[in-house]
């Protein structure tokens, strides 16, 4: 069976020589234009980070931040989750969609945590990924937000879109990506690189009408050079030098 080809890669191709001289300009740019990008998503300790993003799975992260106040409430603990009853759990999660299993991931996480690390939140990609619900994805969101440093990099649909806009990967599969991104990127970048292109995808790098002229990774993406507005820039003195207003005002 022929592997899908990645939809947002440009014509150009993929060439890992290239994209290895461009991502440090590419780190640079990124942290310039989303300084200490972080999780959008409301927590105040690893478990609810964990259950918080179980959540928001198939959901947005301003639902989840609606449901979770009312959740921690009543299950401030994994001891609490662990023993509730899922109907009940179900009623408060409801927004978030997939309820159901939704509900037996937290839950089952909440006892595997308890019965397994004496209710501590594992901090490891192996310890993490035996928890119900959880998959590298998760794992490092966790890792990533609440530990010094990071295992992996984790990739969600806004990480792929970019990496591949960015010539930065020829993959599909997250798995596939985040070690081309390891392979590209200093560890001490693992943390804020995936948050950043979050923003970014979030942002100008939109799915269906990428926003080309306020991107700031317009001068090192090969799909924006390849729009008609890099034409224009390098027309226009020091166009593609300066960094876009919008990459300032995107906000989490």
């Amino acid at each position: 069976m022929a592997s899908v080809l990645p939809r947002f890669l440009p014509q150009s191709g993929y060439d890992p020589v290239n994209a290895k001289k461009r991502a440090r300009s590419i780190l640079r740019a990124l942290r310039r234009a989303y300084p200490q990008a972080r999780t959008s998503l409301t927590y105040t300790d690893p478990f609810q980070l964990l259950v918080a993003t179980i959540l928001s799975a198939q959901s947005t992260d301003e639902t989840v931040n609606r449901v979770t106040p009312v959740l921690f409430e009543r299950y401030p603990t994994a001891e609490a989750l662990a023993s509730a009853n899922p109907t009940d759990v179900e009623k408060i999660i409801y927004p978030t969609g997939f309820f159901r299993q939704k509900t037996k991931s937290i839950v089952g996480s909440a006892r595997t945590i308890v019965e397994e690390f004496d209710g501590e939140v594992p901090l490891t990609i192996e310890e993490l990924t035996r928890l119900p619900g959880v998959a590298r994805k998760t794992a490092n969101v966790v890792i990533a937000n609440v530990c010094p440093e990071a295992e992996g990099i984790f990739v969600d649909t806004h990480i792929r879109r970019v990496s591949q806009r960015l010539a930065l990967t020829a993959q599909n599969d997250p798995v596939k990506i985040e070690r081309d991104l390891m392979d590209l990127l200093p560890r001490s970048a693992w943390i804020d690189v995936p948050h950043s292109m979050i923003l970014l995808g979030r942002g100008p790098c939109d799915a269906r009408n990428p926003d080309h002229a306020g991107c700031p990774l317009l001068r090192w993406c090969p799909t924006g050079q390849g729009s008609p507005v890099a034409s224009i820039k390098r027309g226009s003195p020091g166009g593609t030098d300066r960094r876009p207003r919008s990459a300032r005002r995107t906000r989490e």
